[in-house]
């Protein structure tokens, strides 16, 4: 039996335990209390002489039990248990939680490993990253940590790089990496769809068996509609002309969705549409029911909840609307492990949750695509989106107002914008000569990739912890971080040194279930305090 399922192997109670009541209880602070100790079974009673609902554990006094009625018997709640029992089972992991895909190698391996180590799932942050800077680090993770723990990688759309995103998708089918998150996507593509059917098999009894597993993190119905319906056709064919999968996996591809795992990405950090997870998740719930029956599915697609999830309660309120796991990923940003300068985690641990905004994003910026990041203590966001500005109303650098190229050259680029191009160029011919000729032919896109300098050098800065470049810091950012912030005031994790990956996890995973079961109580009538909802970080282990 897996751990996540057998009760003598959960999660153990935190170390500040409650005490053991051995009474009824009926009072707040009783009670608020009582709600903590959600690894033991207790019954709801009910004291008809003063007309009231109260609580009763197993080592309560069987004499004074007897003066009530019982009204319902509830059993234990584990953080395990909080998600989709599927989704553990099927990735092989005791905790229904994963650590998001934050963008230039933020997700370190080592925040993977921490995951991993903890039963839960981790992706590394490959977007942003360079082909061999990817390749090293799935090399690290596979000696680390082999196949016997789940862990994965990014896929990002590269709509402006679509060589690099398909060498990505390559180069993770042929390392054996079994779990991709593919984000950003606005429609399929070969590289996602070769992930996706890459090692498809089928076991004598007819069912087909998955080698890899794609993530695919959506906000948008159309999109998820995709990954839930089988790869089209022509995209197989095309795969199979060029080797890259066999024609028994074409075939099986036409009878499984491209992923079995949806994550429905609500107001975030990073790619965004700022959607509410009330309204999202629901929508991508009912589209997986009605595409599961069409298609006919033998086994159902899982869909998970990201975005907005800083605090206990949050978390909490994703699985009761049906999510099957969730997914963190702004607070991750601030946790020992994270790829981002000391700098970059305290500005984040000074976030609350107003102190965020817009700006175009470095990958898509001709798109006119936007990333949510922090605004507290920065400029970039202003800065980043009057480049945009910029680009929209002017044909090449050449036709920008002076007083405008003056301001970008002094306060934005520090440098002149003939300078700028230089390292651009030289830096595109190195990556993708195609870019640099393009540019070189059109005027404009050249002061596109002159804008993107500035847009991929605000993230680097910040992960460098560059103190000349701190206004310009590009830091991926949604409110959950604020939500988070205040929510550990006061506790050990108030402080960024503090803040190791996996504490965070479990502190919002044992405050999940905590307020579960103190919603649980008042669904049977029981006057559950406010404070019962207000679980407070402490050390797990």
């Amino acid at each position: 039996m897996h751990a996540f399922l057998d009760p003598a192997r959960a999660s153990a109670a935190p170390n500040s335990a409650a005490p053991n009541d051995s009474s009824v209880l009926f009072s707040s602070a009783s009670i608020a209390r009582a709600a903590e100790r959600i690894r033991e079974p207790l019954s709801i009673v009910y004291d008809g002489e003063q007309r009231r609902v109260g609580i009763a554990f197993d080592n309560a006094d069987t004499g004074e039990r007897a003066k009530y009625s019982t009204l319902a018997s509830l059993p234990a709640i584990y953080p395990e248990w909080l998600g989709d029992r599927g989704f553990c089972e099927t990735h092989s992991l005791r905790f229904p939680y994963v650590a998001g895909e934050m963008a230039n190698g933020i997700a370190t391996t080592s925040l993977v490993v921490a995951m991993a180590n903890a039963n839960m799932l981790g992706f590394f942050g490959a977007a942003g990253l360079s082909r061999e800077r990817v390749e090293a680090a799935v090399d690290e993770l596979s000696r680390t940590l082999g196949r016997d723990r789940s862990w994965g990688v990014n896929l990002i759309h590269s709509p402006n790089e679509a060589d690099l995103e398909n060498h990505v998708a390559a180069m993770l089918v042929s390392r054996g990496v079994g779990h991709v998150c593919a984000s950003a996507f606005m429609a399929l593509t070969p590289a996602v769809v070769h992930c996706a059917v890459a090692g498809l098999s089928q076991l004598p009894d007819g069912r087909i068996v998955r080698k890899n597993h794609v993530f695919a993190k959506i906000s948008r119905s159309e999109v998820a509609r995709q990954f839930m319906s089988p790869a089209p056709s022509e995209m197989l064919g095309a795969l199979l002309q060029k080797g890259a999968i066999t024609p028994d996996e074409a075939r099986l591809a036409a009878y499984v969705p491209v992923a079995e795992d949806i994550t429905a990405e609500a107001d975030s950090g990073g790619h965004t549409d700022n959607r509410p997870l009330g309204v999202l998740l629901p929508t991508i719930l009912q589209l997986r029911d009605e595409i599961t029956q069409q298609q006919g599915y033998s086994r159902q697609i899982r869909v998970g909840a990201a975005g907005g999830l800083g605090t206990p309660a949050s978390i909490a309120s994703a699985f009761a609307l049906g999510a099957a796991y969730v997914v963190t990923g702004t607070v991750n940003q601030g946790a020992i492990e994270a790829g981002l300068s000391e700098a970059g985690k305290r500005m984040l641990a000074l976030a609350d949750v107003a102190d965020v905004m817009m700006a175009p994003a470095a990958d898509m910026f001709e798109l006119g695509v936007n990333v949510q990041v922090l605004k507290r203590g920065t400029m970039f966001g202003v800065r980043a989106a009057k480049l945009y500005d910029i680009y929209t109303r002017c044909a090449s650098i050449e036709a920008i107002p002076e007083a405008d190229r003056t301001r970008l050259e002094r306060d934005v680029f520090r440098m002149s914008l003939t300078d700028v191009w230089v390292e651009t160029e030289r830096f595109w011919d190195r990556r993708d000569v195609g870019e640099a000729d393009r540019a070189r032919r059109d005027p404009r896109h050249r002061m596109a990739l002159c804008f993107r300098w500035y847009l991929g050098k605000a993230s680097r800065w910040a992960i460098d912890g560059d103190p000349t470049r701190q206004t310009d810091y590009q830091i991926w950012c949604g409110p959950a971080m604020g939500a988070f912030n205040a929510w550990v005031k006061g506790s050990f994790l108030e402080d960024p040194a503090e803040r190791g990956a996996e504490q965070i996890a479990r502190n919002l995973l044992e405050g999940a279930a905590v307020v579960t079961r103190a919603q649980q109580l008042r669904t049977y009538g029981v006057a559950v305090p406010a404070s019962a909802f207000q679980f407070r970080p402490r050390r797990l282990q």
